[in-house]
């Protein structure tokens, strides 16, 4: 979950818009959220991010319904009834605000803008910070930066044995070469 900062609150990415589902306005869903039917109850309003030339640009919409279709996530939302408007809907971030001190209800899970500045120590040495998370559809990444460059990290136990937002770090027992292998493919790609 992304996650955008205002005063005491912060706005958490939930959501994708990804594509219209038949013909009466639903639309398939990315989900970013762990509790998509807290996120996504009836009555929920859903702040977008769009692009500023989208005719949704500083609007809300309002969820009439989630439903799983072959496992897949469908909204429908509040005063969409076609597949016309539905698509104008595509590709829209969806966000919604909660207090930032709030924290997950699963023991070690966090959100984003926790994870996000948190020093990151390899031994007793400290090799960077984080600069952000990266979700893919396989695993997570922490990009962390070093004086060396960026290094994407696969956010797993093995890997990331502790994470301690209070103490503000985070703890790594990275594979040999690990940090190596990704500054080489970073001054590849740079080339």
């Amino acid at each position: 979950m992304w996650w955008i900062a205002i005063s005491s609150k912060t706005k958490l990415r939930v959501g994708r818009l990804v594509k219209a589902h038949g013909l009466k306005g639903a639309i398939k869903l990315e989900l970013y959220t762990d509790s998509p039917d807290q996120r996504f109850k009836p009555g929920q309003v859903l702040e977008l991010q769009v692009p500023e030339t989208s005719e949704w640009f500083g609007k809300t919409i309002t969820v009439a319904e989630l439903r799983f279709y072959n496992q897949s996530p469908v909204l429908f939302i509040e005063g969409i009834s076609e597949r016309s408007q539905a698509e104008t809907l595509i590709k829209a971030i969806l966000l919604i605000e909660t207090e930032v001190d709030v924290l997950p209800e699963e023991p070690e899970a966090w959100y984003d803008h926790q994870l996000v500045g948190l020093k990151v120590v390899v031994g007793s040495e400290t090799v960077g910070t984080v600069a952000r998370v990266d979700h893919l559809p396989a695993q997570d990444l922490l990009a962390i930066e070093t004086t060396h460059g960026e290094v994407l990290v696969p956010f797993v136990k093995q890997i990331v044995p502790e994470v301690n937002v209070q103490l503000g770090q985070l703890t790594l027992t990275p594979p040999e070469g690990l940090f190596e292998l990704n500054l080489e493919a970073g001054s590849k790609n740079e080339n």
